[in-house]
């Protein structure tokens, strides 16, 4: 029997610390949360210091007297789930209600041997500022949220909602749109001279930057290397577009004519090296991850979304079973915003460089430098053992982990290395009465560069002396147009937010995941573009909540929440403050917003039943295009977006689905199912010049492919796409997009073919309840048998003979009802589901009224 039990959040977690800890122990996960407020209603009484109502969990129940169970026959109990708010608000709820009366927290920032059983050894009280800051964060975001969203509701859409992050975000979102379209591109021309030393072969480019009058009026002879740019094209700071260069003293061409009349001045000129500079230059590595930037990174580098990101690494701190060395955590634990390195873990990378690259390699660490809402409670995210290189770990890994791992190892190691040191080099070319420039650079030293890969590539320069004269090549004009701010990807996202100081390292994929579910953004190249909706609740929200869309007031709503984590502050009356301001806002905004009316987009098409326009609307389950003269005409279909590209087996339109489950967006033929072709990658309008056939788009940012050679070639060695039952056009309704099975796109599976797949399960555990019953309930049961018998026209085990009949599954709710009511309750059940592209109009079609008769 166990002397002490431990309760952690996650089975995997459970696994991992059972073997640290010995036979004494008994470890045991309470599967994440097991209380919170409740799924309807507020849940927080207003008016009695925002006493919060916590409920159990639906289905903890038996999970929660197993747990008694085990508390009871345990001497002592220790708390163990993460170290922060949420695994602090998680220890409470298990003692409470578990009922337990003096349980110890164990707090351990790594799943290791050493930290665990150093934890258990030194546990400590719950940690009741910890835990009010959850649970104030926890009930001023319902407050918010319940509060706001049924009045979104009755006044723009069913299904829209606010929250105190999230409408922040969406705001970032639509100011950056609405910069995009009040931008003004402004032309601009560079020149760029391609030069050599004489009688060399190496060529070089060299920029023109000014007029040699212009430079010595301004005296900017002496421009910075560090601010020289390759063309005429600065970086706008605060927005982030691309702007012509201001600079004094900079040459700024704004038309053609402008460009072909220096072009003219330049004729026959001669390019003589003017200035010749050197410089050692070192570039210092990068402190180890964050949340923030190891999201951003794997977004950028690994094309991994962040919800992605953090799944992984929780895998990896939860613990892998790496054969004889057994089952370990990789990483430390993966939500902070410190960049803080233990001592001992210094050490230890410090000596693995040493040990591996020499000591000319060994730095003295970057471990940043702390803002002033960084919690610093835990570690940077770094290898628990560095000495579990990602080749060493590669076996036991999936390819996903095996990604995530390799670059939290490398980004560790490099930032305890030495800085890169480069030779720089700038060349001031005169010709006539203009000034060229050419830089380049040359690495000198790898220090980092040993472990971290490198984003840029070397430009060399030949070594020249002053007034030496070069030989001229060509001259080349360009036209160039300023870029407005680019859209924010996830990754600049999460930047943006932490920089602001919206939210905490735990709330960024929440963030992001809602404000897509409620289909307030969408993602074009990865990168965010408002919808209507998020667009129209967004000036709701600017209108009516000003302060809770404010960038500053939410980042204070941070900074005070740290307060009360800290001890400074009591969560009732933060809680208090906030609400006296928001209830009276509240009632202003239930008076004066107004009704929201979506304007109705139509398409060049007509109806084919009515002749009526045809128009798209916007159900539960997304776009649809739909008759303009519903209800009296109940035309509808899915809503595609066609590629532009054609099927190379039947010639037919290929258009974007989606997949049901995990909503991968995959590539289809419309002749589905007379044609199956489905592929991943995104096809193009464009024929491949080679063979005249089909191309697509390996990876976003890669150029189109032939598919024949490239892609179906590549899928031959694994599994190709195919495409299953479901998806068809039909008059007058819309079938969904397939759902996702294995690793392939595919179509779900028609109405009637589930209908009947459950009647045989049904028929099946009829048979077997039948068997096992005892002589009252075979009674019983009979009654209801005989009238499904009846019903399906007799057959063994009570499946009907005759063909086309559907059959149902009989709960046991309804075991006392006759079948044909059991058969009909269900298929009422089933014709309630929509597909995912078919949000059903309010009355049922004549199609379901004439499947329900067919039942009866």
């Amino acid at each position: 029997m166990a002397k002490k039990l431990v309760i952690v959040e996650s089975p995997a977690k459970a696994k991992t610390i059972e073997k640290f800890l010995g036979r004494d122990f008994e470890v045991r996960a309470s599967m994440g949360h097991i209380m919170d407020l409740p799924k309807k209603g507020l849940g927080v009484n207003t008016r009695k210091d925002f006493a919060p109502k916590y409920e159990i969990i639906e289905k903890k129940d038996r999970l929660i007297d197993e747990l008694k169970t085990a508390s009871k026959r345990a001497d002592e109990v220790f708390l163990a789930p993460d170290p922060d708010r949420e695994g602090e608000f998680i220890a409470w709820s298990l003692k409470n209600a578990l009922g337990l009366q003096n349980p110890r927290r164990a707090v351990f920032h790594e799943i290791t041997k050493t930290a665990v059983q150093e934890a258990i050894k030194k546990p400590r009280e719950i940690n009741e500022d910890l835990f009010n800051a959850q649970q104030a964060r926890r009930v001023l975001d319902r407050l918010v949220g319940y509060k706001i969203s049924p009045l979104l509701w009755r006044r723009i859409q069913s299904g829209t909602s606010a929250g105190r992050v999230q409408s922040v975000a969406l705001r970032l979102i639509c100011q950056r749109e609405s910069e995009i379209r009040a931008f003004v591109a402004e032309e601009y021309w560079s020149i760029t001279a391609t030069l050599s030393k004489q009688k060399q072969e190496q060529r070089f480019e060299a920029v023109l930057i000014s007029r040699l009058k212009d430079e010595t009026a301004n005296g900017t002879e002496d421009l910075s290397l560090e601010s020289d740019e390759s063309s005429s094209v600065a970086q706008n700071g605060q927005n982030g577009a691309k702007t012509a260069q201001q600079e004094k003293g900079r040459i700024k061409i704004s038309s053609q004519e402008e460009a072909n009349a220096i072009l003219a001045d330049l004729q026959g000129a001669t390019y003589t090296v003017r200035k010749y500079e050197e410089r050692e230059q070192r570039r210092q590595p990068y402190p180890p991850y964050t949340t923030s930037t190891m999201q951003q990174d794997a977004s950028v580098r690994l094309s991994f979304k962040p919800k992605k990101t953090m799944s992984l690494a929780q895998q990896l701190y939860e613990g892998i079973e790496l054969g004889e060395r057994g089952h370990q955590g990789l990483i430390t634990y993966m939500r902070t915003d410190s960049t803080r390195i233990s001592d001992e873990a210094q050490a230890k990378v410090k000596e693995y460089i040493e040990q591996t690259h020499g000591k000319p390699f060994v730095g003295a660490g970057r471990t940043g430098k702390a803002k002033a809402t960084t919690q610093d409670a835990h570690e940077a995210i770094r290898p628990t053992d560095v000495t579990l290189t990602p080749p060493v770990v590669k076996p036991f890994l999936t390819p996903d982990q095996f990604k995530l791992y390799s670059l939290i190892w490398k980004r560790f190691v490099a930032s305890f290395m030495t800085p890169a040191v480069f030779d720089t080099v700038r060349v001031d070319i005169a010709a006539h009465q203009y000034i060229f420039r050419a830089t380049g650079s040359n690495l000198k030293f790898l220090g980092f560069y040993a472990v971290w890969s490198r984003e840029e590539d070397e430009k060399l320069l030949p070594v020249m002396r002053v007034n030496e004269i070069l030989a001229f090549h060509k001259l080349e004009p360009e036209q160039h147009f300023t870029q407005p701010p680019p859209r924010f990807t996830e990754a600049s996202l999460i930047k943006e937010l932490e920089e602001q100081g919206i939210g905490r390292p735990s709330t960024y994929v929440p963030i992001i995941s809602t404000i897509q579910d409620r289909g307030y953004v969408d993602q074009e190249q990865r990168r965010f573009v408002p919808t209507w909706l998020g667009e129209t609740v967004n000036e709701v929200m600017n209108k009516h909540f000003p302060d809770i869309v404010d960038v500053s007031f939410t980042a204070d709503m941070e900074r005070q929440l740290d307060d009360v984590e800290e001890g400074r502050r009591s969560w009732i009356e933060f809680l208090r403050t906030f609400y006296d301001d928001f209830k009276t806002v509240m009632e202003k905004a239930e008076a004066e917003m107004d009704k929201v009316q979506k304007p109705q987009e139509e398409i060049d098409e007509q109806c084919p039943e009515c002749g009526r326009n045809l128009i798209i609307r916007t159900g539960r389950f997304g776009r649809f295009v739909s008759c303009s003269g519903f209800p009296e005409c109940r035309y509808s279909r899915s809503f595609v977006n066609k590629t532009g590209a054609l099927c190379p087996n039947c010639g037919g339109d290929l258009v974007e689905r989606k997949t049901k489950q995990k909503k991968r967006i995959f590539y289809g033929c419309t002749n589905y199912p007379t044609c199956n072709f489905a592929m991943w990658e995104r096809p193009v309008p464009e024929l491949c010049p080679n063979c005249g056939g089909l191309m697509a788009v390996p990876k976003q940012g890669q150029e189109p492919v032939c598919y024949n050679e490239v892609i179906a070639v590549q899928r031959a060695a694994e599994e190709k796409p195919q495409q299953e039952e479901g998806q068809r056009e039909q008059k007058g309704s819309a079938r969904s997009a397939p759902t996702a099975a294995s690793s392939r796109p595919t179509r779900r599976k028609t109405t009637q073919a589930r209908e009947e797949e459950t009647a045989v399960n049904a028929s099946k555990e009829a048979n077997t309840r039948k068997r096992t019953s005892t002589a009252g309930t075979r009674r019983r049961s009979n009654v209801a048998e005989g009238a499904e018998t009846a019903h399906y026209g007799g057959g063994e085990n009570g499946v009907g003979k005759q063909t086309g009949v559907r059959r149902t599954r009989v709960t046991r709710t309804e075991q006392n009802k006759p079948a044909s009511q059991a058969v009909e309750a269900e298929q009422k059940k089933t014709a309630k589901k929509s597909d995912e592209l078919e949000p059903k109009p309010v009355k049922k079609s004549p199609v379901k009224r004439k499947k329900t008769q067919a039942v009866k």
